[in-house]
């Protein structure tokens, strides 16, 4: 189209059913030290305190981290926090992703430029409501690994990924020209189960050996002598987190039973909380923060604002709690800044409570971004799953007496189909179960083609279904999630265990591991390419169908001025989408 560029995008819908040193100051004579003394911390010598929020860049368009930064920073705040999540960099053995959105040398660089210090939470674990808490999901290839343990097969992946991550954080301390002041170990270990002392020597063994003897380490743990006794270690300053619901004072003398002396550090005080999956959006008011905050800063003590800017989980990186509860693609958090980096009151109120405490920095504060309604976009069908597995199984199925796990058929994340016949007629309902739970986590079922229902992890256990004998029995299982935290964040995906059919057990799979994302981007992206290709579909709420392809386009015209500009999307009628990067 003549002055308008197109964009197309594709989705998987389950209708109706759910759903180098650029930038360093130098380094001589620098120092950021811990005044056991006079309970404070010393940067270069002088007395420091620091009010701190958390931002993710893996949750963040790289595009966007500067206004985000520059957001924070007029806010009042003095530095950041970030999480570096060991999947996100190291999704498959030693296959590793620093560019992009992944550049998170980048990303601390630019905080410096903005003129804000770093507090850094490299892990291994992360926690964060992200898949397996940051861990890859390729290390429950040994089964029976344990993680967060001296298990040597865990500790072996750990050293080799901190001898990849933690010598190109070395540059960026503080001590050495970069933002960097502090450093986390691990993450509220106490409120893990393996209570793994030699596990933490030797994270802080391996975390002394790549950033030296000056950089200061430390562990954040739940307010609960409990979770200290666990999460802390010597050599290691253990702070605490804590949000509006409990009494500042008595919190902080948690901190001190372990740290007598020393700074006071909250290094998470919830600005609200987060969302699962079929609840409602969770807040928390902006003036109870703000009271909490008062009373922390009134203290004298450290704090980081968690969250302060949310962000999305984009791709598959959401991750779930126990009982079984999925994370959505936001991650909002009721923040000051919105998912969409927009001002909101919550930020205006706490920038009030921090100007009483630290001077706020001169200049604007950057505008939220502008938005554009693009107009209604048709959606016309490409093709069902299961009429599209040459393309989006190009390798060929694997075969298999029992159902196989996701990580058992090198599929880490998305979707695999799970194929077999029924041995029998069924002319009229009959239960198809997961007796031990063992759908991880949602099947979409059907026979012959026709929909049959959805069983699902906690939730859906059985249903009845009909067809005759040798009908094709599918189940397209989507991993939702994994637990990130927790002892059950060792979360296996697929089908976890055999199914029934009215009490007897399904052999003979015929497994599909899909590979989504490459088939949009290659085959399926646009309707082939075809005008007429596709069959445009309405929706109605009454009734399931089969997940199914669709592809929509676009135009941004180029005559309108300051276009392109953000924008969001509603799928009315639909409430379970996969969206699939699009194309300009």
């Amino acid at each position: 189209m003549p002055g308008a560029r197109v964009r197309s995008f594709s989705l998987l819908l389950a209708p109706l059913l759910l759903c180098c040193a650029h930038g360093l100051r130098h380094a001589s004579q620098k120092t950021f030290k811990i005044d056991y003394s006079r309970d404070r911390f010393l940067k270069d010598g002088q007395p420091f305190r620091y009010i701190s929020g958390s931002i993710h860049y893996s949750r963040v368009p790289r595009f966007y981290w500067k206004d985000r930064l520059l957001k924070m920073k007029m806010a009042g705040l003095n530095a950041i926090q970030t999480y570096v999540p060991w999947n996100f960099h190291e999704p498959q053995p030693e296959k590793y992703q620093f560019a992009g959105d992944h550049d998170v040398e980048h990303f601390i660089q630019l905080a410096q430029d903005v003129g804000l210090l770093v507090i850094l939470r490299p892990g291994p674990y992360i926690c964060a409501e992200w898949d397996m808490g940051g861990l890859p999901a390729w290390l429950l290839e040994k089964e029976s690994i344990v993680l967060r343990s001296s298990d040597p097969d865990y500790l072996a992946a750990v050293d080799k990924w901190l001898g990849v991550l933690l010598p190109k954080m070395k540059r960026l301390l503080y001590q050495n020209g970069g933002p960097i002041i502090t450093v986390q170990v691990e993450n509220e270990y106490g409120s893990y189960i393996a209570c793994d002392h030699n596990y933490l020597r030797f994270l802080l063994k391996r975390f002394r050996y790549y950033l030296g003897d000056d950089v200061v380490l430390f562990t954040t743990d739940g307010a609960q002598e409990r979770f200290l006794q666990c999460g802390g270690l010597q050599g290691l300053y253990s702070t605490v987190d804590f949000g509006t619901g409990n009494n500042v004072t008595a919190a902080f003398q948690i901190q001190r039973k372990s740290e007598p002396k020393g700074p006071l550090v909250n290094s998470e005080f919830y600005t609200g909380w987060l969302d699962h999956w079929g609840s409602p959006h969770s807040t928390v008011k902006s003036e109870d923060v703000a009271s909490s905050l008062y009373d922390i800063l009134d203290r004298g003590a450290n704090v980081n604002l968690y969250m302060f800017m949310g962000g999305t989980n984009f791709g598959y990186w959401n991750g779930a709690n126990i009982p079984y509860a999925a994370q959505p693609t936001s991650y909002d958090y009721d923040a000051p800044l919105s998912e969409a980096g927009d001002l909101t009151d919550k930020y205006f109120v706490l920038q009030k409570v921090i100007q009483k405490f630290n001077p706020l920095p001169e200049g604007p504060i950057p505008p939220s971004t502008p938005k554009f309604a693009y107009g209604k976009v048709v959606l016309k069908k490409l093709k069902a799953v299961g009429e599209a597995l040459d393309i989006l199984c190009p390798s060929g199925p694997v075969k298999s007496l029992y159902p196989l796990t996701f990580i058992q058929v090198k599929q880490y994340f998305g979707f695999v189909l799970y194929r077999t016949t029924l041995p029998q007629n069924c002319s009229s309902p009959t239960p198809l179960s997961s007796p031990l739970d063992g759908v991880h986590d949602r099947a979409y079922v059907s026979v012959d083609g026709v929909p049959q229902g959805v069983l699902e992890r906690n939730s859906v256990t059985t249903l009845n279904i009909m067809g005759k004998a040798g009908a094709t029995l599918d189940l397209l299982v989507e991993n939702m999630g994994r637990v990130n935290y927790g002892k059950h964040i060792n979360d296996f995906k697929g089908l976890v265990s055999n199914l029934t059919l009215n009490s007897n057990i399904l052999t003979g799979w015929t497994i599909f591991p899909l590979d989504t994302e490459d088939a949009v981007q290659t085959h399926l992206g646009s309707c082939g390419g075809q005008e007429g290709s596709c069959q445009s579909e309405s929706h109605s709420s009454s009734s399931y169908r089969l997940p199914t392809f669709y592809a929509g386009n676009f135009s941004i015209f180029s005559g309108i001025p300051d276009l392109p500009q953000d924008t969001f999307i509603q799928f009315p009628g639909w409430t379970k989408v996969c969206d699939f990067m699009g194309r300009v």
